[in-house]
């Protein structure tokens, strides 16, 4: 949805970034995201980068081995620690290279993580914009919303939600149906009044 809303915005075309960690649905993530792109004005092919993560997360980390957490688990237990530190370092430094200032992220109003919330983003675009020498500017426009208002805010753009995806256990493209990222998709569609037209690998629980 950040960038069916971005699209919407002044004449400058749009830079998205991709950044791969080495979790096990970046591939199938990573091509979703380049063929919703490819379908908005405005909007430059999907830029990828790494940093893996790897040597962090260990091989038996469920989002490395692609064993997500169960359905009816909270946001809680799918922390990564330091994700969003990873993604702003090396999205900011590729944007230093291309003389790009403002950088969005589309972080929720209900993201309980602790680099999550606008003292992190705040602190990190001071950060950023001493280490690269050139104001770096973090903006989240999607921070007073929840998953449901995201939903009615992309009928409202003409989103094809059929072309997004938010899932931690794809299966050749199609979301898996079993893990909570498929469950807050489903409950979010739910509560927005919109036809979740998303296509599950699995029906999702009840």
């Amino acid at each position: 949805m950040l960038l069916a809303q971005a699209a919407t915005i002044g004449d400058t075309e749009v830079q998205p970034v991709y950044v791969s960690t080495g979790l096990a649905w970046e591939a199938q993530e990573r091509d979703t995201a380049a063929r919703f792109a490819a379908t908005l004005p405005r909007i430059r092919p999907v830029t990828a980068l790494t940093v893996d993560m790897r040597d962090v997360y260990a091989a038996s980390h469920w989002a490395v081995r692609g064993e997500a957490p169960a359905f009816d688990t909270p946001d809680t237990d799918v922390y990564l620690p330091g994700r969003n530190i990873v993604l702003l370092s090396k999205a900011a430094t590729y944007m230093g290279s291309i003389r790009s200032s403002r950088l969005w992220l589309g972080t929720l109003s209900d993201n309980p993580f602790p680099d999550g919330n606008r003292q992190f983003f705040d602190a990190m675009q001071r950060a950023l914009s001493i280490g690269l020498g050139q104001t770096i500017v973090v903006e989240t426009p999607l921070a007073g919303m929840h998953k449901a208002d995201v939903i009615r805010l992309g009928a409202s753009l003409g989103v094809q939600f059929e072309l997004t995806l938010s899932c931690m256990q794809p299966r050749d493209g199609r979301h898996c149906g079993r893990c909570s990222k498929c469950r807050e998709r489903r409950d979010a569609f739910n509560e927005a009044g919109v036809p979740d037209r998303t296509e599950y690998a699995s029906a999702p629980l009840r």
